[in-house]
């Protein structure tokens, strides 16, 4: 029966909160789950960053009512406040006894009832969550207890926003430290790079790409640590250091690959890496290619055919420190184009990575056609 409503409600509510990432996420879903079940009109949630609680959610309440309680500090003697302080939900049955216990505090109605929730992760103080009713009403032993588990829940769930907005903002920040700002010219040779982040915001890879002046030629290099995040990011980041040094020194692509791949088993057991490391003599064309377990390059000729250069290639860096990385010479004509690129860009759940690399070549030989 009814009765048995607000049983089911944390359930629903925990299930919903697993998909919630962002702080805004977990506001939409107590927004949609929590609200209807008790009946309530308005919701804020207050997040407390620094000793003061700021507003991150609100809905239902009068324009701008909410504005002059962001950013209070602890000290301040009302509701939203005390419920975290003490860690007490406060239940008000109606807006009078609300004024009763907090006299000449700002009131958004006079008539209806109010829930002050204290947002607490595992005894930490997240912030606070305020339920507003048009009506007064009592709140049921059974009520106060389902409303005080839940907001256990939405603590748990806000703070799990928060460590995934600081990791994601950490990675990305340190991604964008370690790829290339703009990539050297070449009079012979025009080099352009683009990097598209995956799907959501934590899927900060292991990409990198990069060019080097050696020599009296170029070195292109692409490569894709496993995994994500910051870890992914800062081999990354080490990854490139050491390709670059080896680039610069102008060594071969088969000693690039190898050194850097001891180098790696080294620094990082159990972490792997593809690669394609790619020299080039921008005055002869000439372009000495090894790879290992990256997927192979394109190459579109000067009349727009596109083919997979298939070239051998070792395994991927990081697992045997004797693996060798055979070199493929080739010739590039004036014109030609070649792709380098991670798999992130072919692979799609439930398709052949042969199917991406073919759709890639096809746009290739499209592109610029015109």
């Amino acid at each position: 029966g009814p009765s048995m409503a607000p049983l089911y409600r944390p359930i629903a509510l925990a299930i919903a909160l697993t998909d919630a990432v962002t702080a805004q996420q977990v506001s939409a879903v107590v927004m949609q789950e929590l609200l209807p079940a008790f009946g309530g009109r308005r919701l804020a949630i207050y997040l407390l960053q620094d000793r003061h609680l700021y507003l991150a959610w609100e809905t239902g309440f009068p324009a701008g009512f909410l504005a002059p309680f962001d950013g209070v500090g602890l000290d301040a003697h009302i509701p939203g406040v005390e419920a975290l302080t003490t860690g007490r939900p406060l239940f008000f049955e109606s807006m009078r006894k609300l004024a009763d216990t907090y006299p000449g505090l700002a009131l958004d109605a006079d008539i209806g009832a109010r829930a002050f929730l204290p947002l607490i992760a595992s005894g930490r103080p997240v912030g606070t969550c305020i339920l507003g009713f048009d009506v007064e009403r009592g709140f049921s032993t059974e009520e106060r207890t389902v409303l005080t588990a839940l907001a256990g829940l939405i603590a748990h769930a806000m703070e799990k926003a928060r460590r995934y907005d600081s990791e994601a903002a950490l990675a990305r920040g340190l991604q964008q430290a370690l790829l290339p700002r703009r990539l050297p010219a070449h009079p012979q040779v025009e080099t352009a790079g683009r990097y598209l982040p995956g799907t959501q915001g934590m899927d900060v890879g292991g990409d990198w790409y990069d060019v080097v002046a050696a020599g009296d030629g170029l070195a292109l290099v692409i490569g894709d640590v496993q995994g994500h995040g910051v870890q992914a990011a800062a081999t990354m980041g080490q990854l490139r250091s050491a390709v670059r040094a080896f680039a610069l020194s102008d060594r071969p692509p088969d000693e690039v690959l190898s050194g850097t791949n001891r180098l790696l088993i080294d620094l990082d057991p159990g972490q792997f890496a593809s690669c394609c490391y790619l020299r080039l003599d921008p005055a002869t064309g000439r372009a000495r290619i090894a790879r290992a377990g990256h997927p192979p390059p394109l190459l579109r000729a000067p009349d727009g055919r596109t083919s997979v250069l298939e070239i051998p290639g070792g395994v991927v860096l990081g697992v045997d420190p004797r693996a060798r990385y055979p070199v493929t010479e080739l010739e590039l004509a004036p014109d030609a184009i070649l792709a380098l690129y991670t798999d992130g860009l072919v692979e799609r759940p439930g398709a052949d990575i042969d199917e991406g690399i073919a759709a890639l070549g096809a746009a290739l030989s499209e592109a610029g056609a015109s």
